[in-house]
Protein backbone atom coordinates (compact mmCIF):
# COMPACT_ATOMS: atom_id res chain seq x y z
CA UNK A 1 0.00 0.00 0.00
CA UNK A 2 1.09 3.55 -0.70
CA UNK A 3 2.34 5.45 2.35
CA UNK A 4 0.18 8.29 3.63
CA UNK A 5 2.37 11.40 3.69
CA UNK A 6 0.74 14.56 5.08
CA UNK A 7 2.34 17.97 4.64
CA UNK A 8 0.79 20.30 7.26
CA UNK A 9 0.94 24.08 7.65
CA UNK A 10 0.04 26.15 10.73
CA UNK A 11 -0.12 29.97 10.68
CA UNK A 12 -3.06 30.90 12.90
CA UNK A 13 -1.22 33.33 15.19
CA UNK A 14 2.48 34.04 15.71
CA UNK A 15 4.17 30.84 14.53
CA UNK A 16 4.83 29.82 10.94
CA UNK A 17 5.10 26.04 11.07
CA UNK A 18 5.39 23.10 8.69
CA UNK A 19 5.39 19.37 9.46
CA UNK A 20 5.44 16.13 7.50
CA UNK A 21 3.76 13.05 9.01
CA UNK A 22 4.08 9.53 7.60
CA UNK A 23 1.27 7.01 8.12
CA UNK A 24 -0.04 8.93 11.12
CA UNK A 25 2.88 7.86 13.31
CA UNK A 26 6.29 8.89 12.00
CA UNK A 27 6.97 12.60 12.26
CA UNK A 28 9.52 13.16 9.51
CA UNK A 29 9.76 16.93 9.80
CA UNK A 30 8.55 19.48 12.34
CA UNK A 31 9.83 23.03 11.97
CA UNK A 32 8.54 26.19 13.65
CA UNK A 33 9.49 29.81 13.05
CA UNK A 34 8.27 31.85 16.03
CA UNK A 35 7.53 35.57 16.10
CA UNK A 36 7.55 36.01 19.89
CA UNK A 37 10.51 38.41 19.96
CA UNK A 38 8.91 40.55 17.26
CA UNK A 39 5.74 41.01 19.33
CA UNK A 40 7.30 41.45 22.78
CA UNK A 41 7.59 45.23 22.46
CA UNK A 42 3.80 45.40 22.01
CA UNK A 43 3.11 43.23 25.08
CA UNK A 44 1.12 40.82 22.93
CA UNK A 45 0.54 39.68 19.36
CA UNK A 46 0.13 42.58 16.90
CA UNK A 47 -2.10 41.06 14.16
CA UNK A 48 -0.91 43.14 11.18
CA UNK A 49 2.73 42.44 11.99
CA UNK A 50 1.96 38.73 12.39
CA UNK A 51 0.45 38.60 8.90
CA UNK A 52 3.41 40.39 7.33
CA UNK A 53 5.88 38.06 9.02
CA UNK A 54 3.94 34.96 7.90
CA UNK A 55 4.03 36.25 4.34
CA UNK A 56 7.76 36.86 4.64
CA UNK A 57 8.50 33.47 6.25
CA UNK A 58 6.10 30.94 4.70
CA UNK A 59 8.12 30.16 1.56
CA UNK A 60 11.35 29.84 3.53
CA UNK A 61 9.80 27.56 6.16
CA UNK A 62 8.16 25.29 3.57
CA UNK A 63 11.38 25.12 1.54
CA UNK A 64 13.41 24.35 4.65
CA UNK A 65 11.03 21.56 5.68
CA UNK A 66 11.09 19.96 2.24
CA UNK A 67 14.90 20.10 2.13
CA UNK A 68 15.37 18.06 5.30
CA UNK A 69 16.45 14.41 5.02
CA UNK A 70 16.46 14.65 1.24
CA UNK A 71 12.66 14.47 1.27
CA UNK A 72 10.93 13.86 -2.07
CA UNK A 73 7.93 16.20 -2.22
CA UNK A 74 6.36 14.00 -4.90
CA UNK A 75 5.58 11.44 -2.18
CA UNK A 76 3.13 13.83 -0.46
CA UNK A 77 -0.38 12.37 -0.56
CA UNK A 78 -2.31 15.07 1.37
CA UNK A 79 -1.88 18.72 2.35
CA UNK A 80 -3.38 19.93 5.64
CA UNK A 81 -3.66 23.46 6.95
CA UNK A 82 -5.15 25.30 9.90
CA UNK A 83 -8.41 26.72 8.55
CA UNK A 84 -9.42 28.49 11.77
CA UNK A 85 -9.88 29.89 14.28
CA UNK A 86 -7.12 32.48 14.39
CA UNK A 87 -6.04 35.89 13.14
CA UNK A 88 -7.70 36.52 9.75
CA UNK A 89 -4.62 37.70 7.88
CA UNK A 90 -2.36 35.08 9.43
CA UNK A 91 -4.72 32.23 8.54
CA UNK A 92 -4.97 33.39 4.94
CA UNK A 93 -1.22 33.13 4.39
CA UNK A 94 -1.15 29.47 5.44
CA UNK A 95 -4.29 28.63 3.46
CA UNK A 96 -2.93 30.21 0.27
CA UNK A 97 0.32 28.27 0.62
CA UNK A 98 -1.51 24.98 1.27
CA UNK A 99 -3.82 25.47 -1.70
CA UNK A 100 -0.88 26.22 -3.98
CA UNK A 101 1.00 23.08 -2.92
CA UNK A 102 -2.08 20.82 -3.06
CA UNK A 103 -3.05 22.07 -6.49
CA UNK A 104 0.48 21.71 -7.84
CA UNK A 105 0.75 18.14 -6.55
CA UNK A 106 -2.91 17.34 -7.35
CA UNK A 107 -3.54 15.87 -3.90
CA UNK A 108 -6.46 16.29 -1.44
CA UNK A 109 -6.61 19.36 0.79
CA UNK A 110 -7.66 19.16 4.46
CA UNK A 111 -8.77 22.14 6.55
CA UNK A 112 -8.14 21.47 10.25
CA UNK A 113 -9.57 23.25 13.28
CA UNK A 114 -6.72 24.71 15.34
CA UNK A 115 -8.11 23.39 18.64
CA UNK A 116 -8.61 19.91 17.18
CA UNK A 117 -4.89 20.02 16.53
CA UNK A 118 -4.12 20.90 20.15
CA UNK A 119 -6.27 17.98 21.30
CA UNK A 120 -4.80 15.42 18.92
CA UNK A 121 -1.24 16.52 19.72
CA UNK A 122 -1.61 14.16 22.68
CA UNK A 123 -1.52 11.19 20.32
CA UNK A 124 2.22 11.76 20.00
CA UNK A 125 2.21 10.31 23.53
CA UNK A 126 -0.36 7.51 23.28
CA UNK A 127 -3.43 6.48 21.24
CA UNK A 128 -6.77 7.89 22.36
CA UNK A 129 -9.31 5.89 24.34
CA UNK A 130 -12.91 6.96 23.81
CA UNK A 131 -14.92 8.46 25.34
CA UNK A 132 -12.43 11.05 26.53
CA UNK A 133 -12.35 14.57 27.87
CA UNK A 134 -10.03 17.29 26.58
CA UNK A 135 -8.99 20.43 28.40
CA UNK A 136 -7.86 23.26 26.12
CA UNK A 137 -6.04 26.06 27.93
CA UNK A 138 -4.32 28.82 25.99
CA UNK A 139 -4.11 32.56 25.41
CA UNK A 140 -7.39 32.54 23.54
CA UNK A 141 -9.23 29.47 24.81
CA UNK A 142 -10.38 27.80 28.01
CA UNK A 143 -12.66 24.90 27.11
CA UNK A 144 -13.62 21.44 28.33
CA UNK A 145 -14.48 19.23 25.37
CA UNK A 146 -16.11 15.79 25.37
CA UNK A 147 -15.13 13.36 22.58
CA UNK A 148 -17.36 10.26 22.39
CA UNK A 149 -15.58 9.17 19.20
CA UNK A 150 -12.82 10.35 16.82
CA UNK A 151 -13.28 13.93 15.50
CA UNK A 152 -16.58 14.34 17.36
CA UNK A 153 -16.36 17.39 19.65
CA UNK A 154 -18.91 18.53 22.24
CA UNK A 155 -17.98 21.65 24.23
CA UNK A 156 -19.42 21.11 27.71
CA UNK A 157 -17.59 23.94 29.47
CA UNK A 158 -15.94 27.19 28.43
CA UNK A 159 -14.89 30.56 29.77
CA UNK A 160 -17.63 33.14 30.04
CA UNK A 161 -15.13 35.97 29.59
CA UNK A 162 -11.29 35.92 29.51
CA UNK A 163 -9.31 32.83 28.56
CA UNK A 164 -6.85 31.66 31.20
CA UNK A 165 -3.77 32.54 29.13
CA UNK A 166 -5.11 36.02 28.41
CA UNK A 167 -5.75 36.55 32.13
CA UNK A 168 -2.24 35.31 32.97
CA UNK A 169 -0.78 37.85 30.53
CA UNK A 170 -2.70 40.75 32.06
CA UNK A 171 -1.72 39.91 35.64
CA UNK A 172 1.90 39.42 34.56
CA UNK A 173 1.92 42.84 32.89
CA UNK A 174 0.75 44.41 36.17
CA UNK A 175 3.58 42.63 37.96
CA UNK A 176 6.13 44.02 35.50
CA UNK A 177 6.85 40.61 33.96
CA UNK A 178 7.65 40.28 30.21
CA UNK A 179 5.44 38.83 27.48
CA UNK A 180 4.38 36.03 27.23
CA UNK A 181 3.12 36.54 30.77
CA UNK A 182 1.98 33.00 31.52
CA UNK A 183 5.48 31.67 30.87
CA UNK A 184 7.04 34.17 33.28
CA UNK A 185 4.43 33.59 35.98
CA UNK A 186 5.39 29.92 35.86
CA UNK A 187 9.12 30.73 35.93
CA UNK A 188 8.94 32.86 39.08
CA UNK A 189 6.54 30.43 40.82
CA UNK A 190 8.73 27.33 40.80
CA UNK A 191 9.40 27.27 44.56
CA UNK A 192 6.42 25.52 46.24
CA UNK A 193 7.35 27.28 49.49
CA UNK A 194 6.34 30.66 48.08
CA UNK A 195 3.56 32.09 50.23
CA UNK A 196 0.17 32.28 48.54
CA UNK A 197 -2.91 34.16 49.69
CA UNK A 198 -6.63 33.43 49.38
CA UNK A 199 -8.59 34.79 46.42
CA UNK A 200 -12.33 34.85 45.63
CA UNK A 201 -13.66 31.75 43.91
CA UNK A 202 -15.80 32.58 40.87
CA UNK A 203 -19.32 31.16 40.97
CA UNK A 204 -20.01 29.82 37.49
CA UNK A 205 -22.69 27.32 36.48
CA UNK A 206 -21.90 23.83 35.27
CA UNK A 207 -18.45 23.21 33.86
CA UNK A 208 -18.02 26.80 32.70
CA UNK A 209 -15.18 29.07 33.78
CA UNK A 210 -14.56 32.74 34.51
CA UNK A 211 -11.30 34.68 34.79
CA UNK A 212 -12.20 38.32 34.19
CA UNK A 213 -13.30 39.19 37.73
CA UNK A 214 -10.43 37.32 39.34
CA UNK A 215 -7.93 38.99 37.01
CA UNK A 216 -9.35 42.46 37.71
CA UNK A 217 -9.28 41.82 41.46
CA UNK A 218 -5.60 40.87 41.28
CA UNK A 219 -4.71 43.90 39.15
CA UNK A 220 -6.38 46.22 41.67
CA UNK A 221 -4.49 44.60 44.54
CA UNK A 222 -1.18 44.91 42.68
CA UNK A 223 -1.81 48.59 41.96
CA UNK A 224 -2.05 49.25 45.71
CA UNK A 225 1.27 47.54 46.51
CA UNK A 226 4.19 49.88 47.41
CA UNK A 227 6.89 50.09 44.75
CA UNK A 228 10.50 51.26 44.73
CA UNK A 229 11.78 54.49 43.18
CA UNK A 230 11.86 52.80 39.74
CA UNK A 231 8.23 51.70 39.99
CA UNK A 232 9.12 48.03 40.56
CA UNK A 233 7.58 45.65 43.07
CA UNK A 234 9.79 43.76 45.56
CA UNK A 235 10.80 40.32 44.30
CA UNK A 236 9.03 38.45 47.10
CA UNK A 237 5.79 40.32 46.36
CA UNK A 238 6.01 39.45 42.64
CA UNK A 239 6.59 35.79 43.47
CA UNK A 240 3.69 35.69 45.93
CA UNK A 241 1.27 37.21 43.44
CA UNK A 242 2.54 34.99 40.61
CA UNK A 243 2.21 31.80 42.64
CA UNK A 244 -1.22 32.75 43.98
CA UNK A 245 -2.42 33.58 40.46
CA UNK A 246 -1.08 30.33 39.05
CA UNK A 247 -2.61 28.15 41.77
CA UNK A 248 -6.05 29.78 41.77
CA UNK A 249 -6.37 30.07 37.99
CA UNK A 250 -5.38 26.45 37.38
CA UNK A 251 -7.34 25.03 40.30
CA UNK A 252 -10.50 26.49 38.80
CA UNK A 253 -9.74 24.65 35.54
CA UNK A 254 -8.97 21.36 37.23
CA UNK A 255 -11.91 21.47 39.64
CA UNK A 256 -14.27 21.68 36.67
CA UNK A 257 -12.32 19.15 34.60
CA UNK A 258 -12.25 16.58 37.38
CA UNK A 259 -15.98 16.83 38.04
CA UNK A 260 -16.80 16.62 34.34
CA UNK A 261 -14.60 13.54 33.89
CA UNK A 262 -16.36 11.73 36.73
CA UNK A 263 -19.81 12.76 35.51
CA UNK A 264 -19.10 11.66 31.94
CA UNK A 265 -17.41 8.42 33.01
CA UNK A 266 -14.55 8.91 30.54
CA UNK A 267 -11.61 6.57 30.02
CA UNK A 268 -9.06 9.27 29.34
CA UNK A 269 -8.31 12.95 29.97
CA UNK A 270 -6.00 14.94 27.68
CA UNK A 271 -4.79 18.53 27.91
CA UNK A 272 -3.63 20.92 25.22
CA UNK A 273 -2.79 24.52 24.41
CA UNK A 274 0.00 26.82 25.52
CA UNK A 275 -1.02 26.78 29.20
CA UNK A 276 -0.62 22.98 29.23
CA UNK A 277 3.12 23.72 29.46
CA UNK A 278 2.59 25.18 32.94
CA UNK A 279 4.51 23.08 35.46
CA UNK A 280 1.90 23.35 38.23
CA UNK A 281 -0.88 22.24 35.87
CA UNK A 282 1.15 19.28 34.62
CA UNK A 283 1.81 18.05 38.15
CA UNK A 284 -1.59 18.84 39.61
CA UNK A 285 -3.69 17.22 36.87
CA UNK A 286 -1.90 13.90 37.49
CA UNK A 287 -2.45 14.19 41.24
CA UNK A 288 -6.17 14.97 40.82
CA UNK A 289 -6.81 11.81 38.79
CA UNK A 290 -4.39 9.47 40.58
CA UNK A 291 -7.15 7.38 42.17
CA UNK A 292 -9.85 7.56 39.52
CA UNK A 293 -8.78 4.87 37.03
CA UNK A 294 -8.73 7.51 34.30
CA UNK A 295 -5.71 7.73 32.01
CA UNK A 296 -4.21 11.25 31.99
CA UNK A 297 -2.27 12.30 28.90
CA UNK A 298 -0.09 15.43 28.81
CA UNK A 299 1.50 16.57 25.54
CA UNK A 300 5.28 16.89 25.26
CA UNK A 301 6.47 20.44 25.85
CA UNK A 302 7.43 20.86 22.19
CA UNK A 303 3.79 20.25 21.26
CA UNK A 304 2.14 22.70 23.68
CA UNK A 305 2.79 25.78 21.58
CA UNK A 306 1.40 26.20 18.05
CA UNK A 307 2.96 23.79 15.56
CA UNK A 308 2.06 21.93 12.38
CA UNK A 309 2.70 18.44 13.79
CA UNK A 310 -0.57 18.65 15.71
CA UNK A 311 -2.41 19.76 12.54
CA UNK A 312 -1.01 16.74 10.69
CA UNK A 313 -2.08 14.38 13.47
CA UNK A 314 -5.67 15.68 13.42
CA UNK A 315 -5.70 15.53 9.61
CA UNK A 316 -4.71 11.87 9.77
CA UNK A 317 -8.01 11.14 11.53
CA UNK A 318 -9.99 13.19 9.04
CA UNK A 319 -8.82 11.23 5.99
CA UNK A 320 -10.77 7.99 6.66
CA UNK A 321 -13.86 10.12 7.37
CA UNK A 322 -13.54 11.78 3.97
CA UNK A 323 -13.30 15.25 5.51
CA UNK A 324 -11.57 17.04 2.64
CA UNK A 325 -11.81 20.71 1.71
CA UNK A 326 -12.52 22.09 -1.77
CA UNK A 327 -10.00 24.44 -3.31
CA UNK A 328 -12.60 27.17 -2.92
CA UNK A 329 -12.70 26.97 0.88
CA UNK A 330 -11.83 30.06 2.90
CA UNK A 331 -10.30 30.42 6.33
CA UNK A 332 -12.70 31.00 9.24
CA UNK A 333 -11.30 33.19 12.05
CA UNK A 334 -14.22 32.23 14.32
CA UNK A 335 -14.56 28.60 13.25
CA UNK A 336 -16.58 26.42 15.64
CA UNK A 337 -14.97 23.28 17.03
CA UNK A 338 -18.34 21.53 17.32
CA UNK A 339 -18.81 21.76 13.55
CA UNK A 340 -15.58 19.83 12.98
CA UNK A 341 -16.09 16.29 11.79
CA UNK A 342 -19.65 16.89 10.58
Amino acid sequence: MKDEIILAIESSCDETAVAILKNGEELLVNTVNTQIKDHQRFGGVYPELASRLHLHNITKVVSFALSLKGFDYNTITHVAVTGGPGLPGALQIGVMAAKTIAQYLNVPLISVHHLAGHIYANEYVTPFQYPLLALIASGGNSEIVYLPSPMHFEIIGETEDDAIGEAFDKVARSLGLPYPGGVWIDKVSQDPEIKTFPLPKPKVDGYNLSYSGLKSHLVRLIEKEPKDENGNLPEDVVKSYARSTEVHFINQLLDKLHQAALDKNVKQVVVGGGVSANSYLREEVKRRFANDNIDVVIPPLWCTTDNAAMIAKAAHHMIPLGLFAPMSFTSEPNRSLEDEGK
